[in-house]
């Protein structure tokens, strides 16, 4: 199976797109820019909602939800908000369709016009903040801790499966508080909360940073973000979390009752991750050979394969597997036992290595004899044998050194990627030769960084919040600079 996929020294765009639709993740639909998540790709996502819910919750947010339809007028309130989504809307202008008068059809009626146009939410700022000027009058209605898991539009010309599409699927957390210093601690906790699922859930290193005002959400007074490198050198952004101040709290003049009778704009932020991350999870991890998936995310984290020549056998080969299988499962370890008599045992081991199992156990009739198994790890191929008796033991053992083995590899090829620059032609020549993060210094201008981005591709990712204060100059201009920042091409 893996001799269907491009290798990733051949063509890493291809081998990705390859690797997405082999492993049965995705697949393009009939709707240009969209795409249809197959179950397994799936499963990997609601592993990944599962994770972060309950991170959500554990913190104090409850879920809800919010119209996928917003009135075009909200979006004119908040000035560089509509400034930033206006070219990526999709627009509702209509009610209605009717039969084409010439026979040729349907064709929309022009009598169903919308008075108002509806947009199809790109982010849920505007319509959530239309909504809590209802629910906030006072301090003893603050904090409001609110997320919603949905699906955005954001029209986009070139995609790419899970990393950018015309739709995904993502969560919104949406925050109002009384106060500037809980709003900003809300903002930071959260990014903290990424950064631990990205890597220990995800296996991925990341870096916090905030990003440039150039780089900032439309409409945010702050933008946090984490930042990962792919294998190929580029960097991805994995999450986001923004300080809003009171921008939209003006918008949609939402105020509260202080402690003192005085009313006063609330303060807000917003944070999501989307289906981008399953493509992070990608191209961080897997080899050649297909997906390599960390055990804690894993919908299937031991496969279980039976060879045998005849019906006896493999009898003999399900009493045992069933036992197994009850005492794996008791240790909280998801199982799959693949008895199918319709492909061979070489043919399993593919798919399951191309669907990156974490753990790959093969059991025969000489194996029942001695009491043991054949063992297999899909991170580094090694095989093993192992002891049917404490099975359970070692394989929760081995799932947790295959999740620490992929985290620590990921980080070994973030930091072998990772590199200093003092001059313009040091800066060019990392990023032509070598890729990864540069950290360069910069004189802190929108049109330093946007003439960067234009001679380069490369943009600053974040100046990261453990930044050493560092006397230098920028690489572009010569002009004073107190820190370095990250710089990098980007997916």
């Amino acid at each position: 199976m893996s001799e269907q996929l491009t290798s990733r020294k051949e063509n890493y765009s291809q081998w990705y797109q390859d690797l997405v639709m082999k492993a049965d993740l995705a697949e393009h639909s009939a709707v240009r820019g969209c795409m249809v998540i197959k179950p397994y790709g799936y499963a990997i996502w609601e592993k990944m909602q599962q994770e972060l819910d309950r991170r959500f919750k554990e913190t104090g947010h409850v879920n809800a939800y919010f119209p996928l339809f917003i009135p075009k007028s909200f979006f004119s309130k908040e000035a560089s908000h509509v400034e930033g989504f206006a070219k990526e809307c999709a627009v509702v202008t209509h009610y209605r369709l009717k039969n084409d008068p010439d026979g040729k059809g349907i064709v929309v009626d022009e009598d169903a016009k919308l008075e108002e146009e509806l947009i199809i939410r790109p982010t849920s700022e505007t319509i959530i903040w239309n909504t809590y000027r209802g629910w906030i009058e006072s301090y003893r209605d603050l904090p409001i801790l609110v997320n919603q898991w949905a699906n955005v539009v954001r029209w986009e010309m070139k995609t790419r499966l899970f990393l950018r599409t015309t739709e995904f699927l993502w969560q919104e957390g949406h925050t109002a508080h009384a106060t500037a210093e809980e709003a900003v601690e809300e903002t930071i906790k959260m990014l903290n909360v990424y950064a631990d699922f990205a890597e220990n859930i995800l296996a991925i290193p990341v870096i916090k940073g905030m990003k440039s005002p150039n780089e900032r959400f439309a409409g945010a007074i702050d933008t946090y973000c984490i930042e990962a490198m792919m294998q190929d050198g580029k960097a991805l952004q994995a999450g986001t979390s923004h300080f809003l101040g009171q921008n939209f709290a003006k918008a949609f003049d939402v105020k509260y009752t202080n402690r003192d009778g005085k009313q006063e704009f609330v303060w807000a932020t917003s944070w999501g991750v989307s289906t981008r991350l399953m493509g992070a999870l990608i191209m961080s991890h897997s080899d050649d050979d297909g997906l390599v998936l960390p055990p804690r995310l894993a919908p299937i984290q031991v496969v279980i394969i039976p060879i045998f020549k005849n019906e006896q056998q493999l009898q003999a080969i399900n009493e045992k597997v069933a036992e197994m299988k009850k005492s794996l499962e008791k240790k909280g370890i998801s199982v799959k036992y693949d008895n199918r008599d319709t492909y061979k045992p070489g043919w399993k081991f593919a798919e399951y290595e191309l669907k990156g199992v974490p753990v790959r156990i093969a059991i025969g009739p000489r194996d029942l004899e001695n009491g043991t198994v054949e063992v297999a790890r899909r991170d580094t191929k090694e095989k093993a044998i192992y002891q049917i008796t404490d099975l359970h033991i070692k394989i929760e053992n081995l799932l947790e050194q295959i999740q620490d083995n992929i985290y620590r590899k990921a980080l070994d090829s973030r930091e072998e990627k990772t590199n200093r620059a003092d001059t313009w032609d040091e800066f060019n020549e990392i990023l032509d030769n070598k890729g990864g993060f540069v950290y360069a210094h910069w004189d802190g201008t929108t049109e330093t960084e946007e003439k960067i981005k234009e001679l380069t591709k490369a943009t600053i990712r974040c100046i990261p919040l453990d930044n050493p204060v560092e006397e230098g100059e920028c690489i572009f201009t010569g002009k004073p600079s107190g820190q370095r920042v990250l710089f990098a091409r980007a997916y």
